[in-house]
């Protein structure tokens, strides 16, 4: 049996190390999706199937995850955004078996997935494929196309996670485009639905078993409802903590934070 809560303590405490070593920004957008990365990536994927961090931003989200798993060790961890690292500010490709492409360029995660997924209908081996996107990138034009690909040809083993914490890199999601991670927009096009809360995990892990285990010629989207800066008080909900680094008093602070939560 797991304990959540510890998985998600230890994997939020070691993301804020990082970012402070690197003094490095995009912290809130790893906090605010490591549940999901919890529950889809470490606990749920098989070794056959593809997971894609299509909001490689995220990546220190990622690299802990994969860290968790012994993909990546504790002293490469220690390279991050150091000269001649496999650990850039956003996930290159061929270095690690669960990253097999570069991504961050928002908007080419889903075409990608819906890809993968595509290839294995053909190849009729039933593996899904999981792409986790942010909310922001909906509003991209590939996704679109992607959406209505996937719906098209009925990608059902397709498991859309979409980490909708509301803020984009400069300004709130109603007010850059409008909600495209909406799920009445994604049902219009075609898609099963699953509106969930992003940050309990076991909740999470139940929605993913649901979707696996009655394939309908539909692809899934779970709209995951999160918090940017999920854990630390001042980075929540603000755009701010979209870039900016911390100082040695804010690390300490958000280090007590995430810890009070055991």
């Amino acid at each position: 049996m797991y304990n959540y809560q510890e998985i998600q303590v230890h994997l939020r405490t070691k993301i804020l190390t990082m970012y402070k070593r690197a003094n490095a920004g995009h912290i809130a957008c790893s906090l605010s999706c490591i549940d999901l990365m919890i529950a889809s990536l470490i606990l749920e994927k098989t070794d056959n199937e593809q997971f894609i961090l299509s909001k490689g931003h995220a990546a220190v989200a990622l690299y802990v995850s994969l860290n968790y798993l012994g993909e990546i060790s504790d002293e490469e961890l220690l390279t991050f955004y150091t000269e001649g690292t496999r650990l850039s500010a956003h996930p290159s490709a061929n270095k690690f078996k669960n990253i097999p492409f570069a991504l961050g360029s928002l908007g080419h995660g889903l075409p990608i997935a819906s890809g993968i997924a595509k290839a294995n209908k053909i190849l009729k081996n039933n593996d899904f494929c999981y792409v986790l996107m942010s909310d922001g990138e909906t509003n991209e034009g590939s996704t679109w196309e992607a959406m209505h690909f996937a719906v098209k040809n009925q990608l059902d083993n397709l498991i859309v996670m979409i980490d909708k914490n509301r803020v984009q890199g400069f300004g709130y999601l109603q007010d850059v485009l409008g909600d495209t991670a909406n799920p009445k927009v994604w049902a219009a096009i075609g898609f099963e639905i699953h509106e969930i809360d992003g940050h309990d995990v076991a909740q999470i892990r139940n929605t993913i078993r649901h979707i696996k285990s009655h394939q309908n010629k539909k692809p899934s989207v779970i709209i995951a409802n999160t918090i940017k800066g999920k854990g630390v008080s001042y980075m929540e909900n603000t755009i701010d903590w979209h870039y900016l680094p911390m100082n040695d008093e804010q690390y300490q602070l958000a280090l007590e934070e995430v810890n009070h939560q055991k």
